[in-house]
């Protein structure tokens, strides 16, 4: 249990009309500079952990999108649904040699220095990625999700940041799933201003049927509640 919570941050403040979502969050730091990457330990457990509340689900692991392949393009996640990167996304395969590499096997999607936005064919409960070289010049990760009432939810990444290089390399699995609210889409931002380049690995997606909670989860919700680890604001339409 102690190590479950040492990787997920669970459930953090929202409006009182609506429950929290349930976040799940491991990062492994790397300090050797490049090429080298960080084994993708704490980012799997992370994983695990949030695909212990799924049922079903289906991941895009880009593997099949031609390698320079630039946004807009459609994304499968099988029978879970299909999504569209509008904006900000460009195929990449293999080690750059400057931080950004694939999880599984060889491709990933490179969101470069901008903004990236993913629209759903249906709403969706579950999502899930990975991503690497985040935060190495100074960024910080923030996803932004469109509800299904035409409200937005601002969920800060707690990646690590560092400068100048310093976490170049490093990888992070951010998943959460939410009993309450449905999304269509989710807008990725990059407040460095351009000097941090961000790069996302297997996304995943569940709808409302495909999550089933854990004990666990709850519980590690109303802990991560407590705790206030994650800034969370709540804009409405």
């Amino acid at each position: 249990m102690r190590a479950i919570i040492a990787l997920t941050v669970a459930a953090f403040a929202a409006a009182p009309a609506f429950a929290a979502p349930v976040v799940f969050f491991g990062e492994d730091v790397n300090l050797a500079g490049d090429p080298a990457q960080a084994p993708t330990t704490n980012a799997d457990a992370a994983r695990a952990s949030f695909f212990a509340n799924l049922v079903g689900v289906g991941t895009e692991t880009f593997e099949g999108i031609a390698d320079g392949t630039t946004s807009p393009f459609a994304v499968s996640f099988g029978a879970a649904g299909t999504a569209s990167i509008d904006t900000g996304g460009t195929v990449a395969s293999g080690n750059d040699g400057n931080g950004r590499y694939p999880i599984s096997p060889n491709q990933y999607l490179n969101a470069g220095r901008s903004n990236l936005v993913i629209s759903f064919s249906a709403p969706i409960s579950a999502f899930g990625f990975y991503g690497t070289d985040i935060g190495d010049f100074g960024g910080q990760l923030t996803l932004s999700l469109l509800d299904s009432m035409g409200g937005v939810t601002d969920i800060v990444v707690p990646n690590t940041v560092g400068n100048n290089g310093s976490t170049s390399g490093s990888n992070l699995y951010y998943g959460f799933y939410d009993t309450a609210n449905t999304y269509t889409a989710i807008l990725f931002s990059n407040n460095s201003g351009g000097a941090d380049v961000f790069a996302f690995d297997d996304f995943s997606i569940g709808s409302r049927e495909q999550v089933i909670p854990t004990p666990e989860a709850a519980t590690l919700g109303l802990l991560g509640l407590g705790l206030g680890l994650i800034a969370v604001a709540r804009r409405r339409a």
